[in-house]
């Protein structure tokens, strides 16, 4: 989707101009995918309008593949604002009745893949596009996929339907499944990575993300890792779960274990959170594979940003 981003700490009701750029819980993911050299694409609706054209060229320019993606004749690219100030960043949504609404099952056929990554964000927006989300990690409608279930709740999108039990299911569903340690307990009401793990069994792997703590998978056959997160520089936090979970799928990709994956989602975390865009400029690749290969001690003091 497109968004309009004010260029200082200004309330957004001030500014005078406003950034644009593209962002979007799946499509960020892709993004960083990509950037990590992986081959992905993106499926999605946009509408026949400047912004979805915007958007579509802003994803193929970082290396997406968006030949899956509808056009709507009728209805308009979706949108957001930030509301950026010193006690966070506010997210405006202006998504009912967009092109992505009209998401159905129908476009899990467009679906070739490796790995498939969705969202809670894409379940609230309609009840065609709910159906999708469980076409695909409950029903497994891409044959042989691994499915990538990113809780991602948003309050202000789940306006007449209740959250916690829809993204309960496809949450125990997926293969993969992210969810923060805080949106847990306002979902479900589960205070210790515990009651999270034990609640979203059996989910093959679960990765519950605690914010500047660090971050912990549990897996089928009962292993328990924990990362801690290292010390980052943050200018934004909106677009940092999206980054953690590209850099856990690619590492997961690569067939690298829990806790490379974990630190990998780590730091592309935290250059999201050094930026004021959803889609941050990945580190070079070495580099971040250098960072891989530091011992518990060096990790433990790494500062970065």
């Amino acid at each position: 989707m497109a968004v309009l981003v004010p260029p200082d700490q200004e309330p957004l009701e001030r500014q005078h101009v406003l950034r644009l750029e593209v962002g979007g819980a799946e499509s960020n993911v892709a993004c960083g995918l990509a950037a990590l050299g992986h081959r992905v694409a993106w499926v999605s609706r946009v509408g026949d309008d400047p912004l979805g054209r915007r958007v579509l060229a802003d994803l193929q320019g970082r290396g997406v593949d968006v030949r899956g993606v509808e056009t709507d004749p009728d209805r308009p690219t979706g949108v957001y604002f930030k509301d950026t100030g010193p006690v966070g960043t506010g997210t405006y949504y202006y998504r009912r009745g967009s092109a992505a609404t009209r998401m159905s099952p129908d476009l899990a056929k467009a679906c070739h893949a490796r790995l498939v990554h969705l969202s809670g964000i894409t379940m609230a927006l309609s009840d065609s596009c709910a159906d999708l989300v469980a076409e695909i990690v409950v029903r497994r409608a891409v044959p042989g996929a691994t499915v990538s279930f990113d809780v991602n709740h948003r309050p202000a999108l789940w306006r007449h339907r209740d959250p916690a039990t829809a993204l309960l299911e496809p949450a125990r569903r997926a293969d993969i499944v992210f969810v923060g340690r805080d949106e847990a307990e306002t979902l479900w009401g589960t205070v210790k990575t515990e009651e999270i793990r034990d609640l979203l069994a059996p989910a093959a792997v679960i990765v519950v993300k605690d914010a500047e703590h660090g971050a912990t998978a549990y897996t089928a056959d009962g292993g328990e890792v924990f990362v801690a997160a290292p010390h980052s520089r943050i200018v934004e936090r909106v677009g940092a779960g999206d980054a953690f979970a590209a850099g856990y799928l690619a590492a997961h990709l690569e067939g690298r274990g829990p806790a490379v994956a974990l630190r990998l989602g780590h730091l592309m975390a935290a250059a999201a959170l050094a930026t004021g865009g959803d889609v941050p400029t990945a580190p070079d690749r070495a580099e971040l594979d250098r960072l891989l290969t530091l011992d518990e001690e060096e990790w433990s003091t790494l500062r970065l940003g």
